[in-house]
């Protein structure tokens, strides 16, 4: 007696409605762009106050059309001498130090990430530590280093103690560990040194970590507040953030140079932001990486 074998058909399964994926589509949309809002509106709200002419107390319900004048740019700039000094020293020591992190916390990443060395992890470790000390209880010692060194009130004040930084030292040795360690290799075959292999080899496979480095650290430069405070006592020495800042009066406040003088400064941070930003995700990609 032969058996048949009964094939019953396979029921599809059944697709989601078409509008349901839709108003999925939808929400999020609505969800990016209420947070989009909320998060631009206070930096809309400070250039409209920018370009509106206000002298005294700034109005208490937002501005929502500004008035496109240069009044309190005018006043700004005519009646603060040192604001342009502020804005050079700002750019000096956000570049300067820049270009410090860009190399030294290449170098370190390297060595942490290629060369073997007693206590390499050990070393790593400590230094990773140092992320949970609060930047406040080092502002004594700092402060005193600084005067035995002569200098306090001047621009290498906030430049020297910004040579390295634990945050780039670990996100240049995260990238560098995914290199492949045939290439030094090759490279120390033909004759580099050991600078050599860092000019040649290391440094340009490193150029986008050291981009993204770049702009991490020029924005915290820039933004960069407290210390200054603390190190600069000239007001030709300001830095922008402490400039704007001293702009508010004791008796009464011209809030209309404040605004100006704060959209200023917030400028070069939305250009970088605008033109690097794909650099800042994949900053932040590579500090996730497994090392």
């Amino acid at each position: 007696m032969s058996s048949e074998t009964t094939v019953l058909p396979k029921i599809a399964d059944a697709p989601k409605p078409r509008f349901r994926l839709q108003g999925y589509a939808a929400l999020r949309w609505i969800i990016l762009i209420v947070t989009a809002v909320i998060a631009l509106f206070p930096m809309y709200w400070l250039f409209a106050n920018a370009f509106t002419p206000i002298t005294s107390n700034p109005p208490l319900t937002p501005i929502l059309i500004p008035a496109f004048k240069l009044d309190n740019f005018e006043r700004l700039l005519v009646n603060n001498k040192f604001y342009m000094n502020w804005m050079l020293n700002s750019l000096i020591v956000a570049f300067v130090v820049t270009a410090f992190h860009a190399v030294f916390d290449t170098m370190a990443g390297y060595a942490f990430a290629k060369k073997r060395f007693p206590g390499r992890n050990l070393f790593f470790v400590l230094i990773l530590s140092t992320l949970m000390i609060p930047i406040h209880v080092t502002f004594i010692p700092l402060y005193l280093i600084n005067r035995q060194l002569g200098l306090i009130d001047s621009l290498w004040a906030l430049i020297l103690p910004g040579t390295a930084w634990v945050f780039g030292i670990f996100l240049m040795r995260q990238y560098i560990q995914t290199l492949p360690g045939e290439l030094i290799d090759a490279a120390k075959i033909d004759g580099c040194s050991e600078w050599g292999v860092f000019r040649h080899v290391i440094f340009p496979l490193s150029l986008p970590a050291i981009a993204a480095l770049a702009i991490f650290t020029f924005v915290r430069s820039w933004n960069d507040f407290l210390w200054p405070v603390i190190a600069l006592n000239k007001p030709q020495n300001y830095t922008l953030t402490v400039g704007v800042a001293n702009l508010q009066g004791e008796f009464m406040t011209d809030w209309g140079i404040i605004f100006s003088g704060a959209a200023l400064a917030a400028l070069p941070m939305i250009i970088f932001f605008l033109f690097f930003q794909k650099y800042f995700l994949e900053g932040v990609r590579m500090g996730a990486l497994k090392g």
